[in-house]
């Protein structure tokens, strides 16, 4: 299974549009991997995780094709995430196609929202339900309950196993409520993906990690026996606001065994 982070970016990227903190004015002198996109990634090149505003020059750079996805799988609705408007060009007349090639799954706010946009469009949207698995692609997903955004919504990270590896996906995610901490419990994890978004800059907000939370969630899989010794741990969903650069969070989280992840990071498990 490859994994090929496409955007590691918060909402409002970096550096921020109208931003001007020290990590954003680093980002802008600096560029490379300082510079990062909203948050998405793909497996082994088909199965989408997100659709976000960035997701074509992502695409672009990285030399990847839209048309090999199978699938595109949503985590929730927030818009660096869901980009509603963009499905529209995968479709005549955009395009000559009458199919889009690929089947769209999300939680009960995206499906919703997919089918009252489209209600005439021949996509194929199927609901998820967290710790519900589903076979798509020859991988079986299971979302996990997240702790991010309205209670409305079944905001969730996504368990990916296919060939006995397995896949955590865990962007906008919190610290974790009991229920998923139990589920988790059964997992062995080849990687891990984890949100830092707050970085350094310590908050009450309880739907993002910063660096000391995202230590324990790590700290805490490991001692369950989910997180191995040879589990790759990946950050991603940084934010400006988190005031670090990326060398700054290559050096904290190598502390512990961490990777600092950046757009267009690709690794294999």
């Amino acid at each position: 299974m490859r994994i090929h982070l496409l955007g590691t970016g918060g909402a409002e990227g970096v550096p921020a549009m109208f931003g001007d903190t020290r990590v954003s004015a680093h980002a802008r002198k600096y560029g490379g991997r300082e510079v990062r996109t909203r948050c998405s990634a793909i497996v082994d090149g088909q199965l989408q995780l997100d659709f976000g505003p960035d997701t074509w020059a992502q695409l672009l750079r990285d030399g990847i094709s839209a048309s090999d996805w199978c699938a595109v799988v949503y985590t929730h609705a927030d818009a660096d995430h869901f980009a509603i408007e963009e499905l529209q060009y995968a479709l005549y007349p955009f395009t000559d196609g009458e199919e889009p090639g690929f089947v769209i799954y999300g939680n009960n706010i995206v499906s919703a929202r997919v089918r009252a946009r489209y209600p005439d469009w021949p996509f194929e949207v199927v609901t998820t339900k967290s710790f519900v698995p589903f076979q798509l692609c020859g991988y079986t997903v299971t979302p996990v309950k997240a702790r991010h955004g309205s209670p409305d919504e079944d905001t969730q990270n996504l368990l990916i196993e296919s060939d006995g590896k397995s896949l955590l996906y865990a962007t906008d995610t919190g610290i974790w409520d009991e229920p998923t901490w139990e589920f988790l419990s059964g997992a062995s994890l080849d990687a891990l993906v984890l949100e830092c978004t707050e970085g350094f800059e310590i908050t009450p907000y309880n739907g993002h990690l910063d660096i000391q939370e995202f230590e324990e969630v790590v700290d805490r899989l490991r001692k369950m026996g989910t997180v191995r010794d040879d589990t790759r741990v990946v950050s991603t969903h940084h934010s400006h606001n988190g005031k670090a650069t990326y060398e700054e969070m290559v050096e904290a989280l190598g502390k512990f065994d961490a990777v600092a992840g950046y757009d267009g990071y690709s690794f294999e498990v």
